[in-house]
């Protein structure tokens, strides 16, 4: 099945459940039977994702395919493949795990090598290092497993700028409030006022974050039916992106990094009762609490418990306030903004910042270089194990030059 075709059987099950809700009573086997169906829904959504990036990895490969590979010969010769499949990306990874450098076969150091020198100039420190312990920073090609099991993780870094540098200094990101000022009339041969630009700014620092160590068996790692470059890669990536995503999130700018809940301000307060809801009228509310530059690009911020409770709600004329994409790569929409599922929002309860809307760009998450990972092989040699650590540098802050970007709603008290 297509991925147009499970956006449309979607786009039914998301209707016929909204039917059920569509009586003038609604019990509470109506209310469960609204939630299997959205959660049928929701279950085809890893699916059509999956298709979408399949049929976009596959057009991808064939025009590189057809831009590299010269055109077949006419006696209908075989080519040989490209570099990079004949240096065996993967198993470049997998050999590094289990005997470090001197694993690799030569097409293989050729082929990191050269990945290497294409880096940007600032990158380029982070060559391969040799030691009797074994503990090195990871050519690219390593570092990209590890970094895509991080960004699938969270949330944040969805919808934040991510930026990277080349040290770990403080860095000041300018920002400047000229909002209240305004041009004024000027009188003929009369002299113009002054009027000065006030300038701030927010400095991202460099905080250090670690996997925490794991110690593999020699035997484990040479077993290729279970092989430990796809869990051991998924496992450190998914343990940098937990810590730093709930930072980013809920952090408390002291010692780490500004979440953008703690950064963001407030929107709108749910009338008194609504400890474990939202309505209509508070959605609008807090959409037009941020200001309309700001709105251009926003979108909404919830944990999965609050989109619950969000697609259950209607404006005043009966229509839903969330719909399903149909189309290609569409996002699902609230108000027609897209939204970011993050599991470290707080899910509602009394006081709680459960809903954050604006526009999410002007979070800047700053990363030091890539991630890095040490393979500890002295130290463990007489148990025959090996131990694996990778660590980033991070922070993460919202660029409010006083308007605020960000805000939330927060659930009421009683």
């Amino acid at each position: 099945m297509t991925a147009l075709a499970l956006r449309a059987q979607r786009a039914k099950i998301v209707a016929e459940a909204r039917d059920i809700l569509n009586k003038e009573t609604v019990t509470a086997e109506d209310e469960a039977a609204f939630d299997r169906a959205m959660d049928a829904a929701d279950a085809l959504v890893p699916r059509i994702e999956a298709l979408e990036r399949r049929a976009e990895r596959q057009a991808g490969a064939e025009a590189e395919l057809a831009r590299v590979l010269p055109a077949p010969a006419g006696r209908g010769d075989s080519e040989s493949p490209p570099p990079a499949a004949a240096a065996g990306e993967g198993g470049a990874f997998r050999a590094w795990l289990r005997g470090g450098l001197a694993a690799l076969a030569p097409e293989q150091r050729a082929d990191m090598a050269a990945r290497q020198a294409a880096l940007p100039a600032e990158l380029r420190a982070q060559g391969i290092a040799t030691g009797a312990a074994g503990g090195f920073m990871v050519p690219q090609d390593f570092r990209a497993v590890l970094e895509k099991a991080m960004l699938a993780f969270g949330g944040m870094r969805e919808a934040a700028t991510v930026i990277r540098t080349s040290t770990g200094a403080a860095l000041p990101m300018p920002t400047v409030n000229d909002t209240a000022q305004t041009g004024a009339l000027l009188a003929e041969n009369t002299a113009t006022a002054e009027q000065d630009v006030t300038f701030g700014a927010v400095t991202l620092d460099s905080f250090m974050y670690t996997s925490k160590l794991v110690r593999v068996s020699l035997q484990l790692l040479q077993d290729e039916a279970f092989p430990a470059d796809t869990w051991l890669a998924g496992l450190l990536g998914e343990r940098l992106g937990r810590i730093t995503n709930a930072h980013f999130t809920t952090g408390t700018g002291s010692g780490q990094p500004n979440g953008v809940v703690t950064a963001s301000t407030l929107g709108k307060t749910g009338l008194a009762g609504q400890t474990l809801s939202i309505i209509f009228d508070d959605l609008v509310d807090l959409e037009h609490s941020v200001d309309p530059n700001y709105r251009r690009g926003a979108r909404f911020m919830m944990h999965d418990s609050s989109l619950k409770v969000v697609k259950k709600l209607k404006d005043s004329q009966n229509r839903p306030l969330w719909l399903p994409g149909l189309a290609t790569r569409e996002p699902d929409t609230i108000l027609g903004y897209g939204f970011t599922v993050n599991q470290d929002v707080a899910v509602m309860a009394a006081n709680a910042k459960s809903v954050l809307f604006g526009d999410f760009t002007k979070y800047v998450i700053r990363s030091v270089l890539d991630i890095q990972m040490m393979r500890l092989v002295e130290r463990y040699a007489d148990l025959l194990q090996v131990g694996f650590l990778a660590f980033l540098r991070e922070d993460g802050d919202l660029l409010n030059a006083g308007t605020n970007p960000v805000k939330h709603y927060a659930n009421s008290a009683t």
